[in-house]
């Protein structure tokens, strides 16, 4: 079986937003040595070449900060009239299925995917969209994932897209931009520009009415087929939260 990882690495990077930034504190092997000297133990009782234990903080790491799993609740407090999801909620069979690749790399930036464009890709390629599957839109996008721009740049979903998938039986889908919807800054500036109040996030708001989980800052879609692949996406079992950090990965024969 062959593994392809889809999470970006959990790092500091001076590059990213504010909004973005990880921080990490590693506890080198020796300072675990004073804490059991403080504990009680002699030095006599420590166990022969024993060099203490590394640890590691997590000290800042927001939740949608790296490549992760958005649950019902990030787009609203209501899915249908009912309460969201949070991500804690969200059921484990969402999260492992098989796995169908949408291309979209000819997108150009700021140029939303519509519903034409998944459906002509489908037919093109002979593939069809199965309840149960995690479907992965490809931008190439992840090129620019670690920049300082990444947030600024790159195509993304548009509602009638989204609701197109969920529709057709998909709880989980994932790109490998920033974000789901067009980039954050564009998006603000087309909603002043044009007075259009239903232009900011309307990807992520179809979520109001269909209840779906998508998937952001995923990376190596290069590596995968169109079809004939498993995914796994189970998120850390954060109470309440909104969405979760993911370890997302591909299995292939």
């Amino acid at each position: 079986m062959k593994i392809i990882d889809l999470s970006k690495p959990i790092q500091y990077n001076k590059s990213d937003p504010w909004f973005m930034k990880v921080k990490i504190k590693h506890k080198p092997h020796r300072k675990s040595k004073l804490l059991i000297r403080f504990l009680g133990l002699p030095l006599k009782l420590f166990p022969k070449h024993f060099n203490g234990w590394a640890d590691d903080t997590i000290e800042k790491m927001g939740v949608h900060a790296t490549t992760h799993i958005d649950a019902p609740w990030h787009y609203s407090p209501t899915t249908n009239g009912k309460k969201s999801k949070t991500i804690d909620e969200v059921p484990l069979e969402w999260c492992f299925g098989d796995g169908l690749v949408i291309d979209m790399t000819h997108k150009a930036d700021f140029d939303p995917i519509t519903k034409m464009d998944i459906e002509d890709f489908l037919k093109l390629n002979n593939l069809t969209v199965k309840p149960g599957m995690i479907v992965l839109i490809k931008t190439g996008r992840d090129k620019f994932n670690g920049t300082k721009d990444f947030h600024k740049i790159g195509t993304g979903m548009s509602a009638e897209a989204t609701a197109l998938l969920i529709d057709q039986g998909i709880k989980v889908m994932g790109i490998d931009a920033w974000g789901w919807d067009l980039p954050l800054p564009y998006m603000l500036k087309k909603a002043k520009e044009t007075n259009n109040s239903e232009l900011f996030w309307e990807a992520h708001l179809v979520g109001r009415d269909k209840e779906y989980c998508h998937m952001e800052q995923l990376v190596n879609l290069d590596a995968l087929p169109y079809e004939g692949f498993k995914i796994a996406v189970f998120p850390l079992k954060i109470v309440g939260a909104s969405a979760a950090p993911a370890r997302v990965v591909a299995m292939f024969e």
